[in-house]
């Protein structure tokens, strides 16, 4: 199904929630906190627009119905089938195992708005010398699937099938950048190399990649993705969480909202960020 498919499947469900809950337009967009422009808007058929992954929580939540049926990715879950919350999965970390997860989630998340939280730099952005540095000691295996996860994003990023938003620590380029922590023996000459790669790929990249950065010693966060309003995904070193219920993606939904609203260094930003960084080296 293409994104033209689902948006029309979207809107033909949408509109079944709306007749089954017996509320008018404008006491329907209330009840799932927008305003009615914008349901009229997701409504229209002169515009192919998929709505916000809180926005699809919101009618999935409010109205009984599953997340997967409104995006057209079952054909179960209709609107007089009561909402179950979604199942957690804990998974011990396997890599091979993961990572195919990983690119499958990814994939079905094209054409949705995917949000993250790296637990060291944005996975596209990142060279191969500083990827091969930072999971080669777990062995090449790793190393290896990491990158293919990052190209992968990259790629779809290319072509306009994503958007991908970042935050995270402003510490975290800054402890890069001055060789701290595991970069302890990372030479110079590849961390200056890492900071003008990312630098050129977010000027190539934006609007699609945006990232925030905050400060770390005002906020603290653990790792996690936001697959579009599909899943999300938090990452415990050994182990992961898989949430699927509409309530706690929108809870990560309002972490991550949170943490860009306090963001100190915006998209627009960042390169000159980057370059201060890569001239302090």
């Amino acid at each position: 199904m293409n994104y033209a498919e689902r948006v029309v499947l979207f809107r033909d469900r949408i509109m079944q929630v709306i007749a089954n809950s017996g509320l008018n337009s404008a006491q329907f967009a209330q009840s799932i906190g927008v305003d009615r422009s914008t349901l009229s808007q997701l409504l229209s058929e002169n515009t192919l627009r998929l709505p916000r992954a809180d926005t699809v929580a919101a009618i999935a939540e409010k109205h009984q119905v599953s997340i997967d049926w409104l995006l057209g990715l079952t054909s179960e879950g209709t609107t007089e089938t009561k909402l179950e919350a979604g199942p957690l999965e804990i998974e011990r970390y396997r890599e091979t195992a993961f990572s195919t997860r990983f690119l499958k989630w990814y994939s079905q998340a094209e054409h949705y708005k995917v949000r993250y939280i790296p637990v060291t730099l944005p996975g596209p952005l990142k060279t191969q010398a500083v990827a091969n540095y930072e999971f080669g000691r777990y062995g090449s295996g790793k190393s290896d699937q990491k990158i293919s996860e990052s190209q992968l994003m990259l790629a779809q990023l290319r072509q306009n099938k994503s958007e991908l938003e970042v935050v995270q620590p402003l510490q975290d380029l800054q402890g890069f950048a001055r060789g701290e922590g595991i970069w302890a023996n990372l030479p110079a000459t590849e961390r200056k190399a890492q900071l003008e790669h990312a630098l050129a790929l977010n000027e190539e990249l934006y609007p699609r990649f945006r990232w925030f950065l905050f400060d770390g010693r005002a906020f603290y966060t653990v790792s996690f993705t936001l697959f579009g309003p599909l899943r999300a995904v938090v990452f415990l070193g050994q182990h992961y969480i898989v949430l699927n219920s509409a309530e706690n993606i929108r809870l990560f939904s309002q972490r991550f909202n949170e943490l860009i609203r306090n963001a100190v260094v915006h998209p627009h930003q960042i390169n000159t960020t980057l370059q201060q960084l890569i001239d302090e080296i």
